[in-house]
């Protein structure tokens, strides 16, 4: 029995002391609307109404049940709109993840994105690299994330993916940073900070397979990736690391960021949620976060031009 539109049925016919206006009310015929009665009341083993050939009077029994069944409705409607606030990405809970490495703008712009367009949603926001993300997203403790590619994609859905011109961050004084653009084989010599392999595995040896290929073999290759920690490894040995323009604000006295010759290295990202399970807010959140890499990327990468690529698009910023 469908308890709701069985209750919605006894309250139109006890507001209504009618069962013609009942019926038109809830726009149904009159001998179903009775049959409903006569069903909730055996359900029930309660009389609800006194029907005559002239008029239906509420029994005591129903009077007592009346405010009950109205409490329900209510809760019904209640908990109806609550689904439907979720389902439109209005609300509910979002559990998200950013890689370590994220310009601080861009994470600012992202949380400010999603607050100003979906504020009654709760955001749980991690920071994970790709290998971690890819588990939290596999084992659904993650409803959507921002991947490094390349990575392992089974399973998952793509927002689109954007590509970002990596630089080189080097010590102001160093012979290299003298260029305007820096060609990898200028590097020769140096040590290479770059992030821990197992955080992105495909990805760390992409870049070292291209480094090798345009001349650049790093001397060594040292783990880190926390601002502080690369600045202190740049400046006290012979070393180098790779990032994006707007990681770098230039406020530095120290260190400068300078553009690969021919644009050698890239970074890409794209939003990422299990297949089938992209529900509003999860693609709301990967809208933001697109728009949020678009946005604070600089003047000085190369202009937006789409790849067609699988399995979404792809795009400079």
């Amino acid at each position: 029995m469908d308890l709701i539109r069985h209750l919605q049925c006894f309250v139109a016919v006890a507001e209504e002391s009618h069962f013609g206006r009942a019926a038109q009310r809830l726009g149904m015929a009159q001998p179903p609307l009775s049959q409903r009665i006569q069903r909730l009341e055996r359900e029930l083993g309660v009389r609800l109404f006194e029907r005559t050939s002239r008029q239906v009077t509420i029994t005591k029994g129903g009077t007592l049940l009346l405010d009950e069944a109205r409490e329900i409705l209510a809760r019904s409607e209640a908990l109806m709109a609550t689904a439907r606030r979720i389902r439109e990405g209005r609300s509910g809970l979002l559990r998200a993840a950013l890689p370590p490495d994220l310009a601080a703008g861009t994470v600012a712009a992202i949380l400010a994105g999603f607050q100003r367009q979906h504020g009654g949603v709760e955001l749980e926001l991690h920071e994970l690299p790709t290998a971690d993300q890819l588990a939290g997203l596999a084992s659904h403790d993650l409803d959507v994330g921002l991947l490094r590619h390349p990575c392992d994609v089974a399973g998952l859905e793509l927002g689109p993916v954007l590509r970002h011109e990596l630089g080189v961050l080097l010590p102001r004084h160093a012979p290299a940073a003298r260029s305007g653009t820096v060609p990898l084989t200028a590097l020769t010599g140096y040590d290479l900070i770059l992030f821990p392999r197992a955080q992105a595995p495909a990805v760390h040896d992409d870049l070292l397979t291209t480094c090798a290929r345009h001349g650049y073999t790093p001397a060594a290759v040292r783990h880190g990736q926390g601002p502080s920690f690369t600045r202190g490894l740049i400046l006290s040995s012979r070393a180098v690391a790779f990032g994006p323009r707007d990681a770098h604000p230039g406020q530095d006295p120290d260190i400068t960021w300078r553009p690969l010759a021919g644009a050698p290295l890239t970074l890409r990202h794209s939003a990422a949620w299990p297949k089938g399970r992209g529900d509003a807010a999860a693609l709301a959140f990967a809208d933001t976060v697109t728009d949020a890499l678009a946005a604070t990327a600089t003047a000085g990468d190369l202009p937006p031009s789409p790849l067609h690529l699988r399995p979404a698009a792809e795009y400079w910023i």
